[in-house]
């Protein structure tokens, strides 16, 4: 059976039918070595209770007790590792009520950019202004749109906090502090999706920079109202012809992003180092291909997912996707059970295969079992 909680969350939205192990195509010919090691190190910070970035669902106290055992035994062998989750947990495929498993894809841009503005860098990331406050998850501000995930703290109180427009516009004022520039609005706006970024700087070397919060105002996905328009084909686009766009019509494109009334704000993650991925939502670096985005306000970090499907290599080849990821982020787009976001890595190459994952995706969550 699933447990209590996550029966809670997913009421309405989706139900959940037990497996074996057996039912996995693939399962046996997975490197579950690495899925323990990103398993692992989602246990590392639930064990030392470090905070999450962005807050998702408790986990439940079966997790946290399988995550001790994990801390106790070392690097497993593939085959100890798969006996380990197949000991401790339960695969249930994820039912959607409505629409099926979905699947896209994310990575660490890299831009040049510059802690200083000149006539080359004039676009800027922003800190995280001293004002906004950020609704916990689940919650509600009294006089706010209850959908609505952060605000502005005035004298008076509470208001929304100002759209990408506004905030363009000069709406913060002083508060408006650049944590590093860049090139081109293009660039800036995938970062803001991407939610973290690589950029070289003036000086050769690199500055990290990772998400620190948002306006709290609804995400548009400009991708798809450039298919709606019949500028691009779904079936042909890809981040490269989406930038490229975006550069070759700037006026059309400053409109057309600011369509997205979300605007993300940074910090310089000065702790990473170079072979680490960026910063989570969970507070912990992602590791590539086996991290995975979930909706925060159904899942909890942590949790193991079985994903069987396809990954695009090309426009016209896809892979075999048979592979256990690990909840350690989430996204403003990733909403419902079964709608994950596949962390490709850092750099031009992985952005590419990003670009293309639009895919449908059979979800099974690996649900702690009550006796483990």
């Amino acid at each position: 059976m699933s447990s209590p909680e996550a029966a809670s969350s997913l009421s309405g939205k989706a139900r959940l039918e037990p497996l074996a192990f057996s039912d996995l195509d693939g399962w046996a010919r997975d490197d579950h070595a690495a899925a323990f090691e990103a398993f692992r190190r989602s246990c590392q910070a639930l064990d030392a209770q470090g905070p999450e970035l962005r807050p998702a669902q408790k986990q439940q106290a079966g997790l946290i007790a399988i995550c001790r055992k994990a801390l106790s035994v070392g690097a497993p062998s593939g085959a100890e590792a798969r006996r380990f989750f197949e000991t401790h947990f339960q695969p249930f495929a994820v039912k959607p009520l409505s629409g099926d498993g979905f699947l896209t894809g994310y990575y660490e841009p890299e831009f040049e950019g510059s802690r200083t503005r000149d006539s080359r860098y004039t676009v800027p990331l922003l800190a995280r202004p001293d004002n906004l406050v950020t609704i916990p998850q689940g919650e509600t501000l009294s006089g706010l749109d209850p959908d609505l995930q952060a605000a502005r703290r005035t004298a008076e109180g509470y208001e929304p906090y100002p759209d990408r427009a506004a905030i363009e516009d000069g709406a913060l004022g002083s508060l408006a502090k650049p944590v590093v520039y860049l090139r081109e609005p293009g660039e800036a706006f995938i970062i803001h999706v991407q939610g973290s970024a690589r950029i070289r700087l003036t000086d050769g070397s690199v500055m990290r920079v990772a998400y620190a919060g948002r306006n709290g105002r609804p995400y548009t996905s400009i991708g798809r109202l450039l298919v709606q328009r019949g500028e691009m084909d779904l079936e042909t686009m890809t981040l490269e012809k989406l930038m490229g766009w975006l550069k070759d019509h700037p006026e059309p494109a400053r409109a057309l992003m600011r369509q997205n009334l979300s605007y993300i704000f940074f910090r310089e993650a000065s702790e990473l180092v170079e072979e680490d991925g960026p910063i989570g939502g969970a507070g912990i670096p992602l590791i590539p291909g086996r991290s995975l985005a979930v909706d925060r306000s159904l899942w909890a970090y942590g949790l193991p997912f079985w994903l069987d499907g396809r990954l695009p290599v090309t426009l016209d080849r896809t892979e075999p996707l048979q592979r256990l990821m690990i909840a350690q982020d989430t996204g403003s787009a990733i909403v419902g059970p079964a709608r994950g976001d596949f962390y490709f890595g850092s750099g031009p190459e992985a952005g590419t295969r990003a670009g293309l994952l639009r895919h449908p995706v059979r979800f099974v969550v690996l649900q702690p079992k009550t006796s483990s």
